[in-house]
């Protein structure tokens, strides 16, 4: 169950009410999925809380040093492609995005490291956690890759990949039966043994896997939102924290069309050249045949050089 009854009927509540009349600046594609919780993974989900801004508050931030607003879209247009462009971060700062996440306690402890944010996340010392852990699909189950410490090499066979998956189950639902025994108390929070009482909540946790889901509201600006996406849809970082980043870069384009617009231009499909790389694009362009032996570069250099050119 990706909600329970008491989240789903308080979200339906929400969806159901009448619109609110309201002077700020509203995003109405992002409308249609407010509150609405959009899955990831195997349980778990995001949804958008709260907003505020739109594209024209970013104009006007940049505008408001000359003490002009919002001027036509396509002038926006090419104000907010230039401050891209340029890397003028602030005025994306002025829009900001409160969304409920649902995730791997893994995942969370990836996320975190985004410290630009606002986090309140469920207590396990508070309330008892759902029967609920991540299972990775079987084309997920991969092996260590040889030249990435922290990476996923070749799939696994089938038959393979099942035992994994057969493994993380079946250590997770022994975890969780060994919760609900310190607790004494099973998954619906009711005594397994009326005669003795449970441990303490903040101490039975710990024998709960990292495969267990968590949740929080997380709070955030859209630069910072912007940048955890450009870091998290990069193929090099983990495929489940990839899978909420994309949903999230969905949310974004709904918020704010004409800035992911831009950000996919210049952050998400571009690239950036250091000096020697410059150096030797330019070699190359002028017909000079260039070798990584003379290129002055590293090996890792000129690999990840040659792979963003295609050569």
């Amino acid at each position: 169950m990706r909600l329970n009854e008491r989240q789903s009927a308080e979200i339906e509540e929400l969806r159901q009410a009448q619109p609110t009349a309201t002077r700020r600046p509203v995003a109405p594609a992002l409308e249609e999925i407010l509150f609405q919780a959009l899955p990831v993974l195997d349980h778990g989900f995001v949804r958008v809380v709260d907003y505020m801004g739109d594209d024209a508050a970013v104009v006007q931030a940049a505008r408001v040093s000359y003490g002009k607003g919002t001027r036509k879209v396509s002038d926006d247009r090419g104000l907010i492609r230039y401050l891209m462009r340029h890397r003028h971060t602030s005025p994306f700062e002025m829009c900001e995005i409160k969304l409920h996440v649902k995730l791997p306690i893994f995942i969370a402890r990836q996320w975190i490291r985004h410290r630009t944010a606002a986090v309140n996340e469920y207590s396990a010392r508070y309330s008892v956690l759902d029967d609920e852990l991540y299972l990775p699909e079987p084309e997920g189950v991969a092996a260590q890759a040889v030249n990435n410490r922290q990476g996923r090499g070749g799939a696994l066979d089938p038959d393979a990949a099942e035992a994994v998956r057969q493994a993380i189950r079946d250590s997770g639902e022994a975890a969780f039966r060994c919760y609900h025994e310190l607790l004494n108390a099973d998954a619906e929070g009711q005594p397994l043994d009326p005669e003795r009482s449970g441990v303490a909540r903040e101490l039975a946790r710990v024998v709960l896997p990292l495969s267990t889901y968590t949740q929080w509201y997380w709070k955030t600006d859209l630069h910072n939102l912007l940048h955890f996406v450009a870091l998290r849809l990069d193929p090099h970082a983990q495929a489940e924290i990839r899978a909420y980043a994309q949903v999230i870069a969905e949310i974004v384009q709904r918020w704010v069309p004409i800035t992911f617009e831009a950000f996919t231009d210049y952050r998400l499909n571009a690239m950036e050249l250091s000096g020697p790389a410059l150096a030797i694009l330019r070699r190359m362009l002028g017909g000079e045949k260039v070798t990584v032996e003379d290129s002055g570069l590293s090996p890792r250099e000129w690999r990840e050089l040659m792979d963003a050119l295609a050569v």
